[in-house]
């Protein structure tokens, strides 16, 4: 069984979603991400870069960044495909991916480390807090931009659940209870919300803590 090193946040959320969506049971090490124990050096020997989550496969390898955890388990385990059964439906969910991930989920983390979140990161990240109310705005015309584009469809690649839903509902999940709300003005993304989370996996990959705190750690 894959091992997942597991906190609060919206990115180990995101990997716990894709596995409940995929029906596989991960082992979960929880990591006193509030604690900093990521930062430790005993946590770095798996993710030099202190972040969570982390995949550890039976043979001892470790695989950092939720995208790429992702790919993984697509690629191990690939049914319901996430990410796609051909190269065209591939490529379509890696494009709004990163779309989402450059143009929506970065600004709002930062948003929020530089912000809300500053007495947490302020001393284990580089902190720029007279940048957080502009890095928010950006997420929010951003979605805005997202939600022009969802009229008519049930999800960011038309009729396909994938991944890119999977990254984009934990972070609007998150961002809601640390400031962020989603516009109600936004009524397309706002169907979409409310679509995925009537997922069974929403509800089941819930952190017990229920505290949403902490992004990336």
């Amino acid at each position: 069984m894959m091992k997942l090193y597991n906190s609060l946040g919206p990115n180990p959320r995101m990997v716990r979603m894709f596995a409940a969506e995929k029906g596989i049971a991960l082992q979960l090490a929880e990591v006193d991400l509030m604690g900093a124990e990521n930062r430790g050096n005993e946590f770095k020997q798996k993710n030099p870069a202190g972040q969570l989550p982390c995949l550890e496969l039976d043979d001892g390898t470790h695989i950092a960044e939720v995208t790429a955890i992702c790919e993984y388990i697509e690629e191990t385990a690939p049914s319901p495909a996430l990410i796609g059964t051909n190269a065209r439906e591939r490529a379509e969910t890696r494009m709004w991916t990163r779309r989402v991930d450059l143009n929506i989920v970065e600004p709002l983390a930062n948003g929020f480390r530089y912000g809300e979140g500053l007495a947490l990161f302020k001393d284990r990240i580089p902190t720029v807090p007279e940048a957080s109310d502009g890095l928010k705005r950006v997420a929010r015309t951003n979605l805005a931009w997202l939600d022009g584009l969802m009229g008519g469809k049930q999800y960011l690649c038309g009729n396909r659940f994938t991944m890119a839903d999977l990254l984009l509902f934990a972070f609007l999940d998150f961002g809601a209870g640390v400031g962020q709300p989603l516009p109600g003005e936004l009524r397309n993304i706002g169907a979409w919300f409310e679509r995925v989370n009537a997922r069974p996996s929403a509800a089941a990959s819930l952190h017990p803590a229920a505290a949403k705190v902490g992004m990336h750690g």
